[in-house]
C-alpha cells in the first residue's frame, strides 16, 4: 500500500483500515508461530504498513487539530519560587 493512497484517505477509513492491518498482523503471526505461514516478508509488509498509515493519521489528526482550535493559545508561564 502506498502512501500517496492513503494520504486521499479520511481519518475514520485510516482508522478501519488500521484497525484491519492490526487484525491481519495478529494473524500472520499467529501462522509464522505454528509454521504455517509461506512468506515471512509478509510480516513485514504488515507491519510498515501500519507505521505508514499511524504516520498519516497522526498527521491528520494534528491538522485537524489545529484548525479547529483556538487562534492563539496562551499559556500559563509563570514561575513559582518557594
Amino acid at each position: 500500500m502506498k502512501a500517496l493512497e492513503l494520504k486521499d484517505l479520511s481519518i475514520d477509513e485510516l482508522k478501519r483500515r488500521l484497525s484491519d492491518e492490526q487484525e491481519s498482523l495478529a494473524n500472520l503471526r499467529f501462522q509464522l508461530a505454528t509454521s504455517q505461514l509461506e512468506s515471512p516478508i509478509k510480516v513485514r509488509t504488515v507491519r510498515r504498513d501500519i507505521a505508514r498509515i499511524q504516520t498519516i493519521l497522526s498527521k491528520k489528526e494534528r491538522a485537524a487539530a489545529k484548525t479547529s482550535g483556538p487562534a492563539t493559545k496562551t499559556e500559563n508561564t509563570e514561575v513559582k519560587t518557594s
